[in-house]
């Protein structure tokens, strides 16, 4: 789908000022209102250097039938419609064609509009509206009509769109369709649709408020309940076009303005209101939960740093080195388990990046397990997303290979621990080799740490384990593989 820039640049050789674009895609962002409002079918057209015209962008209303049922975009204007193009673009004025047309099975009146930014004419909008359809029964009649021509005579003096608009984090964008009122200049309210109405009665306004000050209704039932945004007053005076939440009677409401402005004269504005109570609901929830997850969080991790105190406290009283050695090993497994849940607790889903955590792991397990001799631990490859359950499983059994390479391969000497992880889809394949004193092939194997990989392996991670010995009589080489393959879950 070619873009806004791409059209404008197929329409002329003389492309647009960059912010000749921007206004384009300011206004293109806020014309759905306007569609609806209307009740037609909104085309952006951009002039060719042919004298035709081009169609940059469309917008169907969803207050009424459209008229072009198939995408028109990047096809050229037909002929006889161009006289009315070029008379608003040669005028500066909104043109409005004398009589009906005929659009396929369609009848349709058409409104060219001129866009007009820094006193020059870039494009033309028409409003084609259906005449052969009625439009949606909303409760109002022609006022939003009158309002969206108004926005049209702003948009041919360059004061439509608006360029002031903040971008706000409000819950949901109030649209024409979800509730509307229309107020004077003084802010007294002239027109409501029954979803506006009702929104105003879920804030607690039971009397009906047609002339009446709509910012004044609102401050009343507000009160002292919740604190008061400073811009509420900007939106619901329909000084600005922003928006605001409205919290009270436990209902939250979204409103936003639409000045209706010609020149300095303010003539009114039209707001429109939107009922997000239970989306905000929804969000407190979430809010409330995640809050105590994280505690959650906390104090798991706060407990298993508390075991891992308490085993290194207990190593360092006895007297026994059996004891000792076996309590540094579950301190060793602790911090690792620790490691996986610090990365799982900082992850909105189920899953994790596991390669911080692998290198993390090898370097505190040859740490903890360190002898008198230097040992070089290192990481190659890369591993990916790991299910939470798979990457606690391979976390310890990482501990435990690092651990065993360095309390046995290299005991009594300086080495160096390589990881190599490969991964081909759900199919990973990590190998553990070290350049230590290797072992003798058929040596059992019974020790708890062994125990645990071959558990760890076959169980959670799905796969196998085999130790290789390493022999290069050329080199004087000798140690250790230690290859794991194991087939993740497909939710990794």
């Amino acid at each position: 789908m070619r873009s806004l820039m791409q059209l404008a640049e197929e329409a002329s050789s003389t492309p647009l000022p960059d912010k000749d674009i921007d206004w384009l895609h300011l206004l293109l962002a806020d014309w759905q209102v306007l569609a609806d409002l209307a009740a037609a079918d909104l085309v952006l057209w951009l002039p060719s250097d042919d004298g035709r015209f081009i169609a940059a962008a469309h917008c169907r209303p969803a207050t009424s039938t459209t008229v072009h049922v198939d995408d028109i975009i990047g096809l050229h204007l037909p002929a006889a419609r161009e006289i009315e193009l070029r008379r608003a673009i040669q005028t500066g004025q909104v043109v409005r064609s004398p009589s009906a047309r005929w659009a396929g099975t369609y009848s349709m009146m058409e409104t060219c509009v001129p866009v007009c930014h820094e006193g020059r004419i870039i494009a033309v909008v028409t409003r084609e509206a259906n005449l052969s359809s009625p439009r949606l029964s909303l409760g109002f009649e022609g006022w939003t009509v009158a309002a969206a021509d108004t926005l049209c005579q702003m948009m041919a003096r360059g004061e439509y769109p608006y360029d002031s608009t903040p971008q706000v984090t409000s819950h949901g964008v109030p649209r024409v369709l979800d509730g509307a009122l229309l107020i004077d200049a003084e802010g007294r309210v002239q027109q409501a649709t029954p979803n506006a109405v009702s929104c105003l009665r879920r804030l607690g306004i039971r009397s009906h408020v047609t002339g009446k000050v709509l910012a004044q209704e609102i401050t009343e039932v507000i009160g002292d309940e919740s604190l008061i945004e400073e811009s509420m007053a900007v939106v619901v005076m329909g000084r600005a076009s922003w928006r605001v939440e409205i919290t009270a009677r436990a209902s939250t409401i979204t409103m936003r303005a639409l000045p209706l402005v010609n020149g300095r004269k303010r003539l009114g504005a039209v707001i429109l209101t939107r009922d997000v109570s239970e989306v905000h609901r929804h969000e407190q929830e979430l809010m409330t939960k995640d809050a105590t997850i994280r505690e959650i969080h906390h104090r798991v991790k706060n407990n298993l740093q508390t075991v891992s105190a308490l085993l290194r406290l207990q190593s360092r009283r006895s007297s026994e080195e059996p004891v000792k050695v076996a309590l540094a090993e579950a301190e060793r497994r602790v911090q690792a388990i620790a490691t996986v849940h610090a990365a799982l607790s900082q992850n909105v889903d189920e899953s994790v990046d596991f390669d911080e955590v692998a290198r993390t792991i090898v370097r505190m397990a040859g740490a903890i397990a360190s002898t008198d001799h230097g040992v070089d631990v290192v990481t190659k490859g890369r591993f990916g997303t790991i299910s939470a359950d798979q990457a606690q499983a391979l976390a310890t059994v990482l501990n435990e290979l690092v651990a065993n390479s360095v309390e046995h391969g290299l005991a009594d000497r300086d080495g160096r621990i390589e990881v190599c992880a490969q991964r081909d889809g759900l199919v990973m394949t990590v190998t553990v080799a070290d350049d230590g004193v290797g072992f003798v092939p058929g040596t059992p194997m019974s020790g708890l740490g062994t125990q645990i990989v071959h558990q760890m392996v076959r169980g959670e991670l799905r796969g196998t384990i085999d130790w290789r010995p390493v022999s290069d009589p050329v080199r004087e080489a000798r140690g250790t593989d230690v290859v794991v393959r194991a087939r993740l879950a497909p939710s990794a």
